[in-house]
């Protein structure tokens, strides 16, 4: 039971490193730029003006592919650090 309480106050602590760290990723050679945290919570979006200018296929494609590898980006961060607290933490059929 120790240490399953353990691991909730790691987790808890985790949690919060997680909102604190950001990452900034770009698609379309930095005409976009979009900041995550390593929760996965969006926090700004970046166009560069004259990247607007371009065609609205273009820029939604890039727009939609830079989304996808922040958020795939935190997901990783996010798993990675998680396992780092829970290993060697079994339950049975819990995981």
């Amino acid at each position: 039971m120790k240490q399953a309480q353990k691991m909730q106050r790691q987790i808890e602590t985790l949690q919060n490193e997680l909102a604190d760290k950001e990452f900034d990723v770009s698609s379309g050679g930095g005409a976009v730029t979009i900041r995550v945290n390593g929760a996965g919570k969006f926090l700004a979006i970046k166009l560069d003006e004259e990247f607007l200018k371009e065609d609205k296929e273009m820029v939604e494609q890039a727009l939609l592919l830079a989304v996808q590898e922040a958020a795939d980006k935190a997901k990783e961060y996010n798993e990675t650090e998680m396992q780092k607290v829970t290993a060697g933490f079994n339950i049975p059929g819990l995981m």
